[in-house]
């Protein structure tokens, strides 16, 4: 038997959102049981003491893009694996936006084998929706599922299509199978770098509405309405779009929606002077969206917070604005930059671990993201004030297009757990 005990620990409980000094005991990779602050340590246990820092669930980080196969240079599971580690998360949940696309099991198999071999964090594969991501014909399913995949989606490719994607999101039905989309008008969005509005027109460069993003979430929630699937928006990111969203919530359709970090923490104003590590899909939005946004990841109305990590190498970022690729990093700054959130008293830390841990671990149907007795020993210790200046060349991830390169961050990770096991930190 292998026990840990973790004293003098800051519990972060999302489930009952409670934040409480308290210890921990794990057993063979499992939670054996969560006690006060003056519970002794069994005979022979490993004593880890936390000195009053945070220990929370790993982080669930739903939509992550390993450039295997195809761009490997971008980043590998070996470098995506090392970055999450770092970053707290203990486990990705891979996008299929891939060269070429995973949209078969052989693929799948492929990439679900890199992921054992290299990647000391949980890795788990999605497939696409339809074939090479085309919106024509969509992938088989079934296969799909039964060779690991936990979700499908065409990621930023938008099936246009409607009875493809009816026909889709129906067979997807009959299989339990989550279907995850991207809520973008693609004829309003064609060839927009920006948000629409002032600072787009000053700067010259082409903007789309936000209602792109409420048009296309209109459009999926009434296909959800006749198809009865489970359905995730991967990100709503405007004031425009959330009424929509919450009527659906409140009618029973299986809808769920996230967000990530960079268009909590981040507006359009950030872009500047043309700084492509600032470009994104969707492109960051006006400061009233942001923070409606992240109201509403308080109040709940959206469930999960993501990275949504898309490494670029430089030759793509270099470039002028339009020309650039979109996307940024955010494995490893995930935690710290949502501490911002906190450190702004916009949402306390069980809130935010609800949406980094245990929301993404239900939509998945995981027993991780939770500290409770019998789950899963996938464990974070950091510490909340902890200041410092990153230095985006120290980043684990081969690519570095972070767009908080030369920000001051507070929130430091102490060390992370896969199944019991340290990944990251001394031991």
């Amino acid at each position: 038997m292998t026990a840990i005990f973790f004293a003098n620990a800051r519990v972060i409980d999302p489930v009952a959102l409670t934040d409480e000094l308290g210890s921990v005991l794990v057993v063979d990779g499992l939670i054996h049981a969560v006690s006060g602050a003056d519970a002794k340590p069994p005979v022979g246990a490993k004593v880890i003491d936390c000195g009053g820092m945070c220990l929370a669930p790993g982080i669930i980080d739903i939509g992550v893009k390993v450039s295997e196969p195809g761009e490997r240079h971008k980043e590998s599971f070996r470098s995506a694996g090392r970055a999450a580690a770092a970053g707290g998360v203990t486990t990705i949940v891979t996008r299929p936006d891939t060269d070429p696309a995973i949209d078969t099991p052989e693929k799948l198999e492929f990439v679900a084998r890199r992921a054992q071999l290299d990647a000391p964090v949980h890795v788990l594969p999605m497939a696409a929706l339809t074939k090479n991501r085309d919106g024509r014909e969509m992938t088989e399913i079934g296969l799909l599922k039964d060779a690991g995949a936990v979700a499908f989606t065409d990621c930023d490719h938008v099936v246009t299509n409607t009875k493809v994607l009816s026909r889709a999101l129906t067979y997807a039905r009959s299989l339990d199978a989550l279907v995850i989309g991207h809520t973008q008008d693609p004829g309003l969005s064609e060839g927009a770098v920006v948000t629409s509005g002032k600072f787009a027109s000053l700067r010259g460069l082409p903007g789309v509405s936000p209602m792109a993003e409420r048009m296309a979430l209109d459009r999926d929630i009434s296909l959800l309405e006749m198809t009865g699937a489970r359905y995730h928006v991967d990100q709503i990111t405007t004031a425009r779009a959330l009424p929509a969203l919450e009527r659906a919530k409140r009618n029973g359709l299986k809808i769920t929606a996230g967000v990530s970090i960079h268009h909590l923490t981040l507006n359009d104003m950030d872009v500047a002077d043309y700084r492509s590590f600032f470009k994104l899909t969707p492109p960051l939005r006006a400061e009233d969206d942001r923070i409606a946004v992240v109201q509403a990841v308080a109040e709940g109305l959206i469930d999960v917070i993501c990275s949504m990590h898309t490494p670029q190498d430089e030759e793509s970022k270099r470039l002028p604005f339009e020309e650039a690729a979109s996307g940024a990093v955010g494995l490893e700054t995930l935690l710290p930059a949502a501490m911002r959130l906190y450190h702004a008293g916009q949402i306390d830390l069980p809130r935010l671990f609800r949406a980094l841990s245990l929301n993404p671990a239900r939509l998945l149907g995981l027993a991780a993201g939770r500290i409770l007795a019998g789950a899963p020993a996938d464990l974070v210790l950091f510490d909340p004030d902890a200041p410092f200046q990153l230095d985006r060349t120290t980043l684990q991830s081969k690519s570095k297009n972070t767009p908080f390169d030369g920000a001051r961050l507070q929130g430091r990770v102490i060390g992370t757990w896969v199944d019991g096991t340290r990944i990251w930190g001394e031991a």
